[in-house]
Parts: C-alpha cells; structure tokens; sequence
C-alpha cells in the first residue's frame, strides 16, 4: 500500500531553513571556539573576582568599582609575580647542582666494572665499554645542564601568550566594572514582577554555586600544600633534602592544585622532577606518598568539599568532571563543577516552577468542575 504524504511549500521552506541556521550556528561557534573560550574564562574569572572586589569596593571612599577592580589585579598580579620568584630559582639551582654530580657518579659506576672484567677481556670490549662511559658522561652532563632550561623554558613558552592574557585581563576587568551595570539593563527588561523574582533569584542562586566552587576549590589546593610542605620537611629531616626547596614546591602543588582532579598530579610530576635532580629517594618517596594522596583528595576529599560548597553529591561532582574532560579536556574538567552545578539549580527550579503551575491549575475553578465531570 503505498502512503502519500502532502507538505506544504511554506512547512518545507520554514525546516530547511532551521537546519541551515543550525548548521551556520555550529560552523560560527567553530571558527569562533578562541574567542568564545576566551569569553567563558573571562566570564569564570569575573565571577570568582567580584566578590573581592565588592568587597573592597564598600570599604573605598567613593565605593569605586574600577578602584577595587584595579586593586585586584595588583594582589593577583603580585601572588603570580612571587610564585615566579619562589620557583623559579629553586629550579636553577637545583638542576646546576645535579649536572656537577651525574660525571662523577658515573665515573663510581665506572670504577665498579672490575665485577665484569674478565667477560668484557675476553670477548674484547674494552674499547667500547670506555666509549660508552665517555659518551654517557657527555650526554648526562648535556642532559641534566639544559633539564632547567627546559623546566624555564616551560614558563617561557606560556608566556609566549601574553597577548590572549592580556586580552583575557582585559575582558575580566570590563566584566567586573560593567556586570552590575548589565544585570540593572536587564532586569529593567522585565514588566512581570513575579517573573522577575523568580529569575533574579535564580541568578544569585547560580551565582553562589560559582563562588562556591571557587572557595572549595582553594580549600582542596590549600590542603594539597600544606600536606606537601609537612613530607617535604620530613624529608629534609631524615633524607638531608634541602629545607630551601619545601615551600616554592609546597606553593606549586597549591596553584596546580586550583585544576580540579588532574591539577595536583601535574603539580606532583613538577616537584618529583625538581626532587629527583636533588635526591632521586626523596622524589621516590614523595611520589608515592602522592599517588596514594591523589586517591584520597579525589574520591574524598574534593567531592565531600564540593558537595558542600556547590550543593552536588560526590557522585555528581566525580560525574561531572569524568565528562568535562571527556568533552573539553583540562578546561572541560575546570569548569565541569560549577556548570553541573548550575544546571542542576536550573533543573530545580524548573521543577518547582512546574509543580506550582500544576498546582495552580488544578485549583482553577473551570478545571475543577471539568475534573469532576469526567467518568471514572
């Protein structure tokens, strides 16, 4: 049997052009993925400085908010400078010492080889093995002497985008100057009272998940660092590690630490490299001790602080981040918290704005009579 279906020109018209605009859309959110990610980190950055800087904002005498903005970004822009101060240096030092010692370690290890001398004798190797040693020597020596320089070279090479920084700060600080000036526009929009309740109330409510992902997340790193400063002054005691490194390694761990998840191993590979060029024990130690931290700051700590500061379960937050990263990678997993978080206010108050429209209308008069009328 065959089905003929009429559609009209004008239903056809209206469908191809949805999915042309939904094709251009996506093509647009494309090309412009820099630009957008660099309006979202904005955005982040916006929410978690405002209230600082309101705060500093009420204690000025003209409650300026370009004052307070301006005093901000001198506090951070100074905790970055002194970050770089602290590691820096440490770095240097450490990898100048480790490529003095490597040539005589590997002159002991020569000095050992009378254990294999009959069988290298006897099947003529002497002359390799002595090229080997000296090419070892040179090579570790190479090796170890520009290991710093790669690790600065490192910071050399983020620096390197100093222009989207820049732009970055910039858009951070027009944001907090002029957000309160946008969200007034805004609510000026509204002409329904009850509307305009609900969503402001809404937007603060997703507002303090934001603020709250922020303050739990500097809770987590904290308690990275310190946990890192209490074993790195343990094993100064008792390995004769240098005193000298334990707080720019602790500080490094806390600002990796702001990443959630992944920021704290990649702030643990860091110091087990700084550590390894000093006393290849101490790094073995240390990086033990971490994996079992990370387990612990994963599956307990981060989500037990989190569930608090942003109202999600464990479950939910560990959920969240597995598909941020999935989805955006390192930034994906960022940001995964606070979105979910977001979301699900969003949800909330969806469904209660629902129940209360259901509520509403059960309560009609006319639907009343209708509901009774009908035959069981």
């Amino acid at each position: 049997m065959k089905v003929k279906v009429d559609i009209e020109t004008k239903v056809f018209i209206r469908f191809v052009l949805v999915c042309l605009g939904f094709g251009l859309a996506i093509l647009v959110i494309y090309k412009t993925r820099s630009a957008l990610t660099l309006l979202g980190l904005s955005l982040f950055l916006a929410l978690a400085l405002n209230p600082p800087v309101s705060k500093i904002a009420k204690q000025l005498p003209s409650n300026s908010r370009v004052g307070a903005t301006a005093i901000a970004y001198l506090v951070v822009l100074a905790v970055l400078g002194g970050f770089l101060v602290l590691i820096v240096p440490p770095v240097i030092e450490q990898s100048a010492k480790f490529a003095d010692t490597v040539p005589s370690l590997i002159d002991e290890a020569n000095e050992q080889r009378y254990i294999f001398d009959d069988f290298i004798q006897r099947y003529g190797l002497e002359e390799t093995v002595n090229n080997a040693v000296e090419g070892a020597k040179d090579q570790a020596s190479s090796v170890a002497a520009n290991l710093g320089n790669s690790l600065v070279g490192g910071v050399g090479s983020l620096l390197s985008g100093v222009a989207n920084l820049i732009i970055l700060l910039v858009l951070t600080f027009l944001m907090l100057i002029e957000g309160p000036v946008w969200m007034r526009r805004l609510w000026g929009l509204y002409s329904d009272t009850g509307k305009l309740e609900r969503h402001r109330d809404l937007v603060k409510r997703m507002y303090r998940v934001v603020t709250g992902f922020v303050n739990g997340q500097l809770a987590v790193a904290a308690i990275a660092g310190v946990s890192t400063l209490i074993v790195l002054l343990a094993l100064s005691a008792t390995l004769g590690l240098s005193a000298n490194l334990a707080v720019p390694l602790a500080v490094v761990i806390f600002f990796c630490g702001m990443v959630p998840m992944v920021g704290a191993t990649i702030g643990a590979v860091l110091v087990g490299l700084v550590l390894l060029l000093n006393n290849p024990t101490a790094a073995l130690i240390f990086l033990i001790y971490f994996i079992v931290y990370q387990q612990i700051e994963n599956n307990f700590i981060s989500p037990t602080i989190q569930s608090k500061s942003v109202e999600l379960s464990a479950l939910g937050i560990l959920a969240a981040i597995l598909i941020g990263v999935s989805l955006g990678g390192l930034l994906g997993g960022v940001i995964a918290i606070p979105v979910a978080g977001c979301l699900r206010v969003l949800l909330i108050d969806q469904l209660e704005h629902a129940r209360k429209k259901r509520a509403k209308d059960e309560q009609h008069p006319v639907k009343k009579l209708i509901k009774k009328t009908k035959p069981a």
